[in-house]
């Protein structure tokens, strides 16, 4: 596999990327800021263009301890978040003191043909230092064949000083196009954070 080469200064003011074989072309489409937000919803730049969309998870700092960040998709622009789910969710943890640790599935946060919220990261702290990260890919949003996958692979700093890293994958049970994103937390607001999308020559 080649390396990664910058079309910019570098990965903090990068607007493309260069090609990773076997990958294709990340192309930088939108930057969301959350700032004492409800929700973020990105409702434009989901097309045909691209047959997998990334979205980049940075700093997600919540307001409530112990919140979920999680999301939904919509096939009507955002007038409704309550596209038909079944989804797989597992994640590891280990605390700061090294007294506990685990790795197990979470029936709790998988879905069954559910219009809900998928749970990515589970639990966020919301100490001044703790955040969530991640990278959610969405794969052909715009088909209107097949049913619309999707990958989540996180991380966070979760409540009581545990690192937990997060494993989700399911799929979106529709063939109509996926044209829009919502992500917010299971409780209260997201404090900060941002959400980059990329789409995938």
């Amino acid at each position: 596999m080649s390396i990664v080469k910058l079309n910019n200064r570098g990965v903090k003011d990068a607007t493309a990327f260069g090609s990773i074989t076997g990958l294709g072309n990340l192309v930088f489409i939108s930057r969301s800021t959350a700032s004492s937000s409800a929700s973020v919803s990105i409702t434009s730049g989901l097309t045909s263009t691209y047959k997998e969309y990334i979205f980049m998870f940075n700093n997600i700092h919540p307001a409530t301890d112990n919140a979920n960040l999680q999301f939904n998709m919509s096939i009507n622009g955002g007038s409704n978040y309550n596209v038909t789910k079944t989804s797989s969710h597992f994640r590891a943890y280990h605390t700061e003191s090294g007294s506990s640790t685990g790795l197990g599935y979470r029936t709790s946060d998988d879905l069954a043909q559910s219009t809900g919220y998928q749970t990515l990261v589970v639990e966020g702290g919301n100490d001044n230092d703790a955040n969530s990260v991640g990278i959610l890919h969405l794969f052909e949003p715009s088909s209107s064949v097949f049913v619309k996958h999707f990958i989540f692979t996180g991380m966070t700093d979760a409540s009581g000083d545990t690192a937990r890293p997060t494993y989700v994958a399911g799929y979106g049970n529709t063939t109509s196009a996926i044209n829009a994103v919502d992500f917010k937390m299971s409780s209260g607001n997201i404090d900060s954070g941002t959400i980059d999308m990329y789409g995938v020559l």
